[in-house]
């Protein structure tokens, strides 16, 4: 088996869709695969070919400014459904119904926000690592509650300005601690673990759009610290807290079951984030903190979940990218997890 690329023109924008050659409707149901930032579809490669022996249509979109998908620019005042809008208009250009969505990290938040707004359409949801449902950045506590009224500590300014330069450059280099193959290696899995194919994972990687309408977006600065607040442009400004928010993720129906996949070692989507501005305040590493509490990231979802009803949370011992460091168990629950959908 071979996997294939082809755009798909949709009401929205051109997607870029790979699947399994060969495979079509009448070989499963269909499982949508969502990637997270700074990657593509191609980070979803060997789990749709292993879905497709197992009997499953698997299907992975690159989301807008990514991989081989139209760049349209981001309004970031939208939260994450300039994404999850294109992930809908998707399956409406296909045809699809009763579609298996699989979020992982952004993706996550993305599948969730498609979720909250067409739950009709999705037959189960699985999350990996995905971002809490209060966004990245500036709340603390299990409810999500806001730092500052305009979400100072998330947003497109605590992106790193040197790893946003590496990015823009095409760097494929292991020469700087911040270059987009080294943050692979220390943030996107556990340190050491070998990754399997690592510059096509790299190439995905530096296929993100960079700029103020993509990655990181524009930057708007805070009186309060750490002095940076979200903007309105941009991928790290869609999911800043004052943008996207899913409080009534519970009062949706029908509500389909939510298996939710992470690894116990994630140093990005964490209670202790080291990607959060307010955590590395506390370790020093941003000064001046005033005490501002860490995003309880985990805790957040988990308490969201709670509260939607049926889901099922699976840790890994992994970091950020369990479909890459632990495919084999990966697969294993995410196929019974289809099954009893």
């Amino acid at each position: 088996m071979r996997i294939e690329n082809r755009p798909v023109p949709t009401g929205r924008v051109t997607q870029n869709v790979l699947s399994v050659a060969g495979n079509t409707a009448e070989d499963g149901e269909t499982v949508l695969f969502v990637h997270g930032n700074v990657s593509s579809s191609a980070f979803w490669r060997d789990t749709l070919l292993a879905l497709a022996e197992a009997g499953h249509r698997p299907l992975a979109v690159d989301l807008r400014g990514f991989g081989d998908t139209e760049p349209a620019p981001v309004d970031a005042t939208r939260g994450l459904r300039d994404y999850s809008d294109d992930v809908l208009a998707l399956l409406d250009a296909l045809g699809l119904d009763g579609v298996h969505l699989v979020g992982w990290s952004m993706g996550g938040g993305v599948v969730l926000q498609a979720l909250r707004d067409r739950p009709s359409v999705v037959r189960s949801v699985t999350l990996v690592n995905p971002v809490s449902p209060y966004g990245f950045g500036g709340t603390h506590g299990a409810d999500g509650v806001l730092n500052h009224p305009d979400g100072t500590g998330g947003g497109a300014g605590g992106a790193n300005p040197d790893f946003v330069k590496l990015l823009a450059a095409g760097d494929t280099s292991d020469d700087s601690p911040v270059s987009p193959r080294n943050v692979m290696r220390t943030t996107y899995v556990k340190p050491g673990t070998v990754i399997e194919d690592e510059d096509a994972l790299v190439a995905s990687m530096l296929s993100t759009r960079v700029g103020e309408d993509h990655y990181p977006g524009d930057a708007a600065t805070s009186e309060e610290w750490p002095g940076v607040r979200p903007g309105t442009r941009g991928v790290l400004n869609a999911f800043a807290p004052t943008h996207f928010r899913l409080d009534d993720l519970h009062t949706i129906d029908p509500k389909p079951p939510v298996l939710w996949i992470r690894g116990e070692a994630d140093v990005i989507i964490s209670d202790t984030s080291l990607f959060d501005l307010a955590h590395l305040g506390a370790l020093g590493v941003v000064p001046g903190s005033p005490g501002t509490p860490a995003q309880p990231m985990v805790t957040q979802t988990r308490a969201v979940l709670e509260r939607y009803g049926p889901y099922t949370e699976i840790v890994l011992d992994c970091g950020h990218s369990p479909h890459i460091e632990r495919p084999a168990e990966f697969r294993a629950a995410l196929s019974d997890h289809l099954k009893r959908s």
